[in-house]
């Protein structure tokens, strides 16, 4: 079948929207009619790095209808609202990747195993999620990227629980989102951090109590400070070496004996090649330093967020704040990289 989607043709130069070629789906593979993407700023790397596999397809987070379904698909069924994403909906070990998704381009394979930028996905049928089929055709796409890397942090990776304390640097989609569900855990403070007024004063619609800009004064001192002592945990939802380096030293000491632990730090950004950290926050105070790469269990938690937002405690309406269509994909692209969207952007098909 004939669609059109967004492609990653050469480093450096714009995306190409144009007709590609969806084989029949093979048979663990699905077919959705997407209605919305997120704009993930993850894609950008994509964009920007040299080494990508070219030309490609792009996007992980999307809502749609699923229109076909392989022989061996059992958990959705044509008509079904599903997210597109690309954490496996049942838990796998060890690293792995679907193969590419068999889309073509003027006869040439395109590179991608889950793709959203784009009117029609054909994916592994693992990275495809019943949903509610009243969940919101616009909003509900964000759930699959941005809202599950933030607040998965938050509830599997830290878990963190009432009255802890929380930093996030970088508000964003993924930190607003890392934000939005430390609030609804009851955390205390949750401290945003930023260098951004405008998106730190945003920061508190979602349940930033106290916040931060990295601008103006050191943040690791001013979090000190403020907790007397740090937080439980702190997330870098950015990846920058700075902020990489900067969440171990603001949480809380430890000190010798079993149960004497730091706090935590959690990586949620996608870091740089380099970053330096003190041995002794390790070993002299115990203090704790984890990956989250898209901790959720996505059959269960994907309709718990959508409820949580039907009941007002997760408001995607307010972290959607920037709509585009799929041509209008570069101009989305490049107010992202220059820090014009505050929360998530989306394309509407």
């Amino acid at each position: 079948m004939k669609s059109r989607a967004a492609i990653n043709v050469e480093h450096g130069k714009n995306l190409i929207v144009d007709d590609v070629n969806i084989p029949d789906p093979q048979e663990d593979q699905v077919i959705v009619k997407l209605f919305s993407s997120g704009v993930c700023h993850s894609q950008l790397h994509q964009m920007h790095n040299k080494e990508t596999a070219r030309p490609s397809l792009l996007g992980h987070e999307g809502f749609g209808v699923v229109s076909h379904v392989g022989s061996k698909v059992t958990h959705v069924k044509e008509g079904d609202a599903a997210i597109v994403t690309w954490v496996p909906r049942e838990p796998v070990n060890g690293r792995w990747l679907a193969p590419p998704a068999g889309v073509t381009w003027q006869e040439e394979p395109l590179n991608g195993s889950t793709y959203t930028w784009g009117e029609d996905a054909i994916v592994w049928g693992g990275y495809v999620v019943k949903v509610d089929d009243d969940s919101p055709k616009d909003l509900s796409s964000i759930v699959g990227c941005a809202v599950l890397t933030g607040a998965g942090a938050v509830t599997h990776t830290a878990k963190v629980r009432p009255e802890e304390s929380v930093a996030v640097f970088g508000v964003g989609g993924v930190g607003m989102s890392a934000i939005q569900m430390a609030s609804v855990l009851g955390a205390y403070p949750i401290i945003a951090v930023d260098i951004d007024d405008s998106k730190l004063e945003f920061a508190q619609e979602f349940g930033a109590t106290h916040t931060v800009n990295a601008s103006e004064v050191d943040p690791v001192e001013a979090i000190i400070e403020m907790t007397n002592g740090g937080v439980d945990y702190a997330f870098d939802a950015i990846g920058l070496r700075i902020t990489n380096e900067q969440i171990l030293p603001v949480t809380r000491s430890g000190g010798p004996g079993a149960e004497n632990l730091g706090g935590m730090a959690v990586m949620i950004g996608m870091p740089g090649p380099k970053m330096t950290v003190w041995p002794g926050h390790f070993m002299s105070h115990q203090r704790q330093y984890r990956g989250s790469l898209g901790a959720t269990y996505p059959d269960k938690d994907f309709n718990m967020y959508l409820r949580l937002h039907k009941e007002g405690k997760f408001p995607l309406d307010k972290l959607v704040t920037k709509r585009y269509t799929l041509d209008e994909i570069n101009e989305a692209c490049d107010d992202l990289q220059n820090g014009k969207i505050l929360g998530r952007a989306i394309l509407e098909y």
